[in-house]
């Protein structure tokens, strides 16, 4: 006989929502459109951004930004019924909107915990003995070459990407789809290692 265990019904469903708020954070506004048995759309983009915000305010890696975003999702979903997810950014002092800070806030400072106390890997390359003149004369090699090789399109996408901004808010500053942003960037990053002779 199989035993019942309180909230396993919970956390299968809170795990397949996860995986398809997944997609749509990671392929943009067409999947997020998809969801139809989930949250709002609309809250999941909203609440992404804010988080994409927060993130970068809080001087976090670019590259973890997806992996905390998803982080806060995981939280929401344990403890906001999706029906309500609209009202975390509203201004009231809500339940939901003190479940959604005190999510964001807890990701964010295990996050710079995880980072303040790491340690380099055998893999990774220390770079402590490197002067400021070689760094100044890579970022001049990649300057160059993406003068080269690239458009003043693809040249901006790389720039904004740098500079930590997320793929919809780069087509939002251009003009342009998500498609066409993830696209570009992909497409620039190939040339850059073909220059390089890296591809």
């Amino acid at each position: 006989m199989k035993r019942f265990v309180p909230g396993a019904a919970t956390q299968s469903r809170a795990m397949m929502v996860a995986v398809v708020l997944g997609s749509a954070l990671t392929t943009g506004t067409a999947a997020a459109k998809d969801l139809s048995s989930g949250p709002n759309p609309k809250a999941v983009q909203d609440i992404s951004k804010y988080c994409q915000t927060c993130w970068r305010n809080a001087r976090l890696p670019a590259d973890r930004w997806q992996d905390c975003t998803q982080e806060v999702f995981t939280r929401l979903l344990e403890r906001v019924e999706l029906g309500k997810w609209e009202t975390v950014l509203k201004d009231a002092e809500t339940t939901e909107r003190r479940e959604f800070l005190r999510a964001v806030d807890a990701v964010k400072k295990r996050t710079q915990r995880a980072r303040k106390f790491s340690g380099l890997s055998p893999d990774v390359s220390d770079h402590r003995g490197r002067t400021e003149n070689s760094v100044r004369d890579d970022r001049d090699a990649v300057a160059k070459a993406s003068r080269e090789v690239l458009s003043p399109r693809q040249r901006r996408i790389l720039e904004l990407t740098a500079e930590g901004w997320p793929v919809p808010e780069i087509a939002t500053e251009l003009d342009t789809t998500v498609e066409r942003v993830s696209d570009e960037k992909y497409k620039s990053i190939k040339k850059l290692q073909h220059y390089f002779g890296t591809a």
